[in-house]
């Protein structure tokens, strides 16, 4: 297995499309955001022509009012890898959502816990009147290992905690382990300098805008599909539903959503560290995959000499 990992923006999955031309290759998304359909312009996901020239998985597989958890991703993951591998191709795992990455890399066993509706909307019920650290607190008390791991603010992820303990009688931490994976693995992290990882990530927030973003979050709002969903509360869709209701201005939220997936890029690299020996750091140096021909030919000497 081939991973491609880094911070948003840099270039992730049209470097892996290049280097996929030169491999008998699959790609496997790892962003938790391009599971839903209906949300192409807001989470970058690959054109459609894209997607034909290289077969892709786990992307537009839920409608964006279907629960999805990690366990879920994980599992369908793992099949997509293991079928893949069968066709005797190499799947590229290309994406930054670090939970998605890691659990396969690791060989994390997730408890398989079904949603629970009714305790969910108890405990974001909570959160509403006293905010996030009540639960957190709760959390500690519980289960202090995955505290540790999860930020205070993270209601998503202390909930599911919470209704793990809920389902099983059992600490999250102790029912998850890991189990390294058989096949071999390659981590590739591609990195930009900071003040030019933010110009790439403001050009390409204009571009959304100018793609039609606001017109993409107008469209699922008329399907029917509500503003609190945890779908819609995804940089980009939550500050258009904020111009939307007049609570900003169009130039206000796309400077909240640049502002926004600068935070996220430094949340990312806590996740993927330059200082992690397992992966291998290339800087990009231009926004455009095929303009960063050096990187790409050291990268695809690099893939051969692990393949062969």
């Amino acid at each position: 297995m081939i991973v491609i990992v880094g911070p948003t923006a840099v270039g992730k999955s049209e470097f892996a499309l290049h280097l996929a031309q030169y491999f008998p290759a699959e790609i496997v998304s790892a962003d938790s955001r391009q599971i839903y359909q209906y949300m192409d312009i807001g989470t970058s996901k690959p054109t459609p022509a894209e997607m034909a020239s290289i077969p892709h998985h786990l992307i537009d597989i839920v409608e964006p009012d279907e629960d999805f958890s990690l366990a879920t991703y994980h599992q369908l993951a793992s099949e997509a890898l293991e079928a893949i591998q069968q066709k005797g191709k190499v799947p590229f795992l290309v994406g930054g959502s670090g939970l998605y990455v890691w659990s396969l890399v690791e060989g994390w066993k997730i408890p398989q816990v079904p949603p629970n509706q009714k305790l969910r909307d108890q405990l974001e019920a909570r959160v509403k009147l006293e905010g996030s650290h009540g639960l957190y607190l709760e959390l500690q008390d519980i289960d202090p290992t995955a505290a540790k791991k999860i930020n205070p603010n993270n209601t998503r992820r202390i909930i599911r905690a919470l209704e793990i303990y809920n389902a099983t009688g059992q600490p999250a931490s102790q029912l998850q382990h890991k189990e390294v994976p058989d096949s071999p693995i390659l981590l590739i992290g591609l990195t930009q300098e900071r003040s030019k990882l933010y110009e790439m990530i403001d050009w390409r927030v204009d571009k959304m805008i100018q793609r039609g973003l606001v017109e993409e979050v107008e469209e699922l709002l008329k399907k029917g599909y509500s503003s609190s969903l945890s779908s819609m509360s995804g940089i980009g869709y939550r500050q258009i539903v904020q111009f939307l209701r007049n609570e900003m201005t169009l130039s206000e939220a796309t400077d909240r959503i640049k502002y926004e997936t600068h935070r996220l890029a430094r949340y990312q690299y806590a996740w993927f560290r330059l200082g992690d020996s397992r992966i291998h750091w290339f800087n990009t140096s231009m926004a455009k995959a095929r303009d960063n021909l050096t990187t790409l030919n050291k990268v695809k000497e690099l893939v051969e000499g692990f393949i062969s």
